[in-house]
């Protein structure tokens, strides 16, 4: 007669207190951050910089980037929805909501404030406020995403503050490497780490 070999419980319970934390981890994430969605709205930021270049009025300039600023909060938000559908997350789950709820109050201090420096003729400061606050969101709605995301944040907020001790001649540079540069390079690192 065969011995039966007892049921090593120590082992057991470890790989059921390794699934846990690994199902608890992904539960806190927004993995739904869109890669290749970020990349598109590099591209379309690149198209914006270009176009802006060419602008002498200060009024143009600010219009081609409100309509590239709709046109990438558009791709972003059907990204993030394709993402979450593949991946069968709710768009609206806790950690979606946690997103968001840190990503938009800076966007919407960033509005508010273009109002106000375009009001006083300091456009000049736009284009570093919109970097540095755009990074703030993004690092402060990456705490609740992948590791990933609060690098791009911050990489956001350096070229910001660069781009804040620098002549407005060169802010099409500054807003082409930032959403246009910084979407792609980090989209094809979301896409190829995380998914589409």
């Amino acid at each position: 007669m065969a011995s039966v070999q007892p049921i090593d419980m120590h082992a057991r319970a470890m790989d059921h207190l390794q699934y846990i934390r690994e199902t608890m981890a992904k539960a806190s994430e927004f993995t739904a951050v869109p890669g290749w969605g970020g990349v598109a709205m590099g591209i379309t930021a690149l198209v914006a910089a270009v176009l802006a270049a060419g602008q002498s009025s200060p009024d143009t300039w600010l219009a081609i980037w409100f309509a590239e600023g709709m046109v990438a909060m558009g791709v972003g938000a059907l990204a993030v929805k394709h993402k979450a559908d593949q991946s069968g997350e709710p768009v609206l789950s806790a950690p979606a909501r946690k997103f968001a709820l840190s990503f938009a109050p800076p966007l919407i201090v960033g509005a508010i404030l273009t109002l106000v420096l375009y009001r006083a003729g300091l456009t000049s400061a736009i284009p570093g406020m919109w970097l540095l606050l755009y990074g703030t969101g993004i690092v402060t709605g990456g705490a609740f995403s992948v590791r990933i995301v609060p690098v791009m944040g911050t990489c956001f907020m350096v070229l910001g503050a660069l781009a804040m001790f620098c002549p407005f001649s060169w802010s099409s540079y500054f807003l082409a490497g930032g959403f246009g540069g910084l979407h792609i390079i980090f989209g094809f690192i979301i896409a190829r780490r995380y998914g589409g």
